[in-house]
């Protein structure tokens, strides 16, 4: 059999999820040339980013050369996540998208782009949960969706952070911020960018600049993992402040406690400090391209004329405490090992 190629995309509906934070996932059946099925979630603005750059792609397809040759269909991105009703209307722009998307030319709807963007990821199979945390809610498009739209019911309801100092956009993709701003965030990505909304603008906005309105603490945040997680750097970085680690690309690390403000702290053998989540992949995983022009997030501690209104700052975790407890438990597992391998020592001398 040749090269694979998707035969139709079905959208299911969408979930709400609870962990590591409130958010939204649209779910889509994806059928191949195999005949296979396979079930796979997306963000709204994962897909968003994966049109325009398919538009990049294809630039007379797409009418950026002449308008009356556009085949490349719209998806306009006006009011997201307003309420209820600019809910269900996505949903449907999103069904006819797909539709007209697989009927486009081979060139376009069989390239690598699409085809990748649609495989089965990791995610897809086992999704984040955590049992403390309420288990997603699921949202099945009808069957005759075009008709009744109306039927889908649940309001989507965003966090809403405030802005501790001004900030200048570098791209036209960001958001400027001024301090005092009251954004709605729609999305956290793991890179320390945020997607947020304010009145009638939206755009990335550094996390480091925003603070929730209950209190300094991110309750999102895990605890740290000392025994970490497999990642390959896949962008080279040099430390400008004395707690980051300096990596080359290629380098293999272990991710120890993954921030939100995409700032993580990881182990280069018994070294660790932070590192921009960004520049990371976890090890046997597909390079992932989402924000992949994007520098990584300013820390907080660059940020100057921070102005809180919570009297605490935020918990931190010091560096120190970072490098005590991971060699702390990098010495248990070597006793261990060692434990091991002596008993095994003593039985194979045993049986001799």
């Amino acid at each position: 059999m040749g090269e694979a190629f998707i035969r139709h995309i079905e959208l299911l509906g969408y979930e709400k999820r609870f962990f590591p934070s409130q958010h939204y996932v649209y779910m889509f059946l994806v059928k191949w040339n195999d005949l296979s099925e396979k079930l796979v979630y997306r963000r709204f603005t994962e897909i968003y980013e994966f049109h325009k750059a398919l538009k990049e792609m294809f630039p007379i397809e797409s009418g950026d050369i002449n308008m009356e040759k556009r085949i490349i269909p719209h998806l306009p991105a006006p009011k997201w996540f307003d309420g209820q009703r600019s809910t269900q209307n996505r949903q449907g722009t999103l069904a006819e998208y797909c539709y007209a998307l697989i009927n486009l030319p081979h060139k376009i709807s069989r390239c690598l782009h699409v085809v990748n963007f649609f495989k089965v990821r990791h995610d897809d199979m086992n999704p984040v949960t955590d049992s403390q945390i309420k288990k997603p809610e699921v949202f099945l498009l009808p069957k005759d969706a075009k008709k009744n739209l109306s039927d889908i019911t649940g309001p989507i309801v965003l966090q809403t952070y405030r802005a501790i100092a001004d900030y200048e956009k570098s791209s036209t993709s960001e958001m400027a911020l001024n301090a005092g701003d009251m954004v709605d965030v729609v999305e956290k990505s793991e890179s320390g960018w945020w997607f947020c909304q304010l009145k009638n603008k939206r755009g990335w906005v550094p996390a480091a600049y925003l603070e929730p309105m209950d209190g300094p603490d991110e309750s999102e945040e895990q605890e740290p993992n000392y025994a970490g997680e497999q990642y390959v750097v896949q962008k080279s970085y040099t430390a400008m402040e004395e707690d980051e680690l300096t990596l080359k690309e290629g380098d293999t690390i272990e991710v120890i406690h993954k921030l939100l403000d995409g700032w993580w702290v990881v182990r280069k053998d018994e070294t660790t400090g932070y590192y921009p989540a960004m520049y990371l992949q976890k090890a046997g995983e597909a390079v992932k391209s989402e924000l992949r022009n994007r520098s990584a997030p300013p820390r907080r501690s660059t940020i100057r004329n921070v102005k809180s209104i919570h009297k605490q700052s935020r918990k931190q975790i010091s560096q120190e405490t970072y490098r005590r407890n991971s060699k702390k438990y990098i010495q248990r597992q070597r006793k261990i090992k060692e434990n091991i391998q002596n008993k095994a020592n003593v039985i194979s001398k045993s049986q001799r």
